[in-house]
């Protein structure tokens, strides 16, 4: 098997305080426990910002000083959110492209989420993947459902999506999919076969989901976007804790660990220098 490619989600649009007091909001605090992380072995970067009072935002100054203060200290890549939150209009989602970032998250379908919709429409779609693809951006097609991928599949018929694909099946949200083996196993045999995949299991789930992906072939997510638990019971207190688990369990798997670097071969990723704009 290729070597396995860790991302950590540090922070999330739905996580707070509430559900942790360790969860890191302010743009130092993400940009640490990002740091944190790649030391222990995380290769990607999966962010999110909030404002001062918490509130999911898709602020570029923000995002920029959580760029700044990551670059300026090691090489993971960053993997920007294009949603932000369920709230957010397609005008700011489309903006966070205009930082070049090496990937940026696109959400392939509208579903429940929760007791709210998150909407993604197919005109939205082609339209942020049309801007992907000018700006050289690897897109992250996140999958709550398998119908999400025959959305994207669509896309890419048209031209605007372009192969290898990179997955990243989000498992375990209320309105998607249940986080099973079955269910992704399932989704693996339905992308094409020289595609690259991640997956994460919500909340109780994140282990199972991620030990399953190691053994399949994938990648993994951790961090507490996803869980705030490190075992039941035991909150995590770092984003590192859990990237540092995976580590330790793919060696002992038999399965090395990419460093960033690495992960941009597997990936594709366009080797031109992603400055801000």
């Amino acid at each position: 098997m290729e070597k396995l490619i860790i991302t950590v989600a540090p922070t999330g649009a739905q996580t707070t305080r509430e559900h942790t007091p360790h969860v890191p909001l302010s743009p130092k605090e993400i940009a640490d426990s990002v740091v944190e992380s790649w030391k222990e072995g995380a290769a990607i970067a999966h962010i999110h910002v909030r404002d001062y009072q918490g509130n999911n935002t898709l602020d570029l100054d923000t995002y920029k000083e959580v760029i700044d203060r990551v670059q300026d200290k090691c090489d993971i890549i960053l993997n920007l959110t294009t949603a932000g939150g369920l709230e957010n209009n397609e005008e700011a989602r489309l903006k966070v492209c205009e930082l070049n970032p090496e990937m940026a998250t696109f959400d392939a379908g509208t579903m429940n989420f929760g007791q709210e919709v998150f909407y993604n429409t197919p005109i939205f779609l082609e339209t942020l993947a049309t801007v992907t693809k000018e700006r050289q951006i690897k897109p992250e097609i996140e999958i709550f459902d398998v119908g999400m991928i025959d959305n994207a599949l669509r896309i890419a018929k048209k031209g605007l999506l372009e192969e290898p694909f990179h997955f990243q099946f989000v498992l375990g949200v209320h309105g998607g999919m249940p986080a099973t083996p079955k269910n992704l196993m399932f989704l693996v045999d339905s992308i094409p076969k020289d595609s690259t995949w991640s997956a994460i299991g919500a909340s109780k789930d994140q282990l199972l989901i991620n030990t399953m992906s190691i053994l399949l072939g994938g990648h993994v997510r951790v961090g507490m976007e996803d869980s705030v638990y490190y075992r039941k019971g035991e909150l995590a207190t770092t984003n590192a804790q859990f990237v540092k688990r995976i580590v330790e369990l793919s060696n002992t798997l038999g399965r090395e660990i990419a460093t960033p670097n690495e992960a941009r071969e597997i990936l594709g990723l366009n080797r031109i220098n992603h400055a801000l704009a």
